[in-house]
């Protein structure tokens, strides 16, 4: 393992990687591979979907497909998520679209307590620590740090630019700012409307975040990399080591294509 990741380390451009903690793993993603490595020492690997050429340069659209992609993994039969968890995942977003017949207080309390629960699930048991592994491994690949970090020598950081948890900081106050002046009457119709519109304008805002290069632009990260003190633990070196496997397969198949 590790001769390979300093193989890697020596390349002077890799793939761009991302990933998601589990409870009990880290997947890795690329644009055409991803991996999910288990802390019981697991491996599975898959491809991932290829995005419409056309979808994927429409405004608006392109960001729900990206999104869309980058959950393949979670969502797709055989692979990080089991039925049941899938089931649950989209009960929560159905739920959230019903709450559109309550009252606008209670519909906001009902949100925002799924919305919590949601979290805490999805957080829970080893996942904190296996988050920072997963940021820590990533960073490890684009500082060329690969192996050092798999002998320990190296730390990379366990904050990343490009987490999810920055996506929903930022995508929290956008859907508030559009319910206040959405002009249709509160339907179910309508509620699904401005959750979608609200992801497909965060999106658009973060690939263009993504894409400058001033530091004014990245001030739209702070809140999401505030928030990554509590939705990431420092990670044990087994539980980095987690990280790298799944880097290592998905960066094996990317250079072997």
């Amino acid at each position: 393992m590790e001769s390979t990741l300093a193989s890697f380390d020596g390349l002077q451009a890799l793939p761009r990687l991302g990933g998601m903690a589990r409870p009990d793993g880290v997947a890795i993603v690329s644009e055409r591979f991803w991996a999910f490595a288990g802390v019981d020492g697991t491996l599975r690997e898959g491809a991932m979907p290829a995005p419409h050429e056309r979808l994927a340069k429409v405004p608006l659209v392109r960001g729900l497909v990206r999104l869309g992609l980058s959950l393949s993994p979670l969502f797709r039969r055989g692979g990080v998520a089991k039925a049941r968890e899938r089931l649950l995942l989209a009960g929560a977003v159905a739920a959230s679209l019903l709450f559109a017949f309550l009252p606008h207080r209670l519909s906001l309390i009902a949100g925002v307590a799924v919305t919590l629960a949601l979290i805490v699930w999805l957080l829970r048991g080893r996942t904190l620590a296996l988050h920072g592994a997963e940021h820590r491994a990533i960073a490890a690949a684009e500082e060329r740090r690969l192996a050092e970090t798999w002998r320990g020598g190296a730390r990379p950081t366990r904050f990343a630019a490009r987490c999810g948890t920055n996506f929903a900081a930022l995508v929290f106050p956008v859907a508030l700012a559009l319910q206040r002046v959405w002009p249709f009457a509160p339907t179910v119709y309508a509620s699904a409307a401005v959750v979608i519109l609200s992801i497909a304008l965060t999106m658009e805002l973060w690939l263009a975040v993504e894409a400058s290069k001033r530091r004014l632009a990245r001030a739209f990260l702070l809140p999401g990399l505030g928030l990554q003190r509590l939705t990431t633990k420092e990670p044990r070196l087994d539980e980095t080591r987690v990280a790298l496997r799944a880097v290592q397969s998905v960066l094996s198949r990317e250079l072997a294509a």
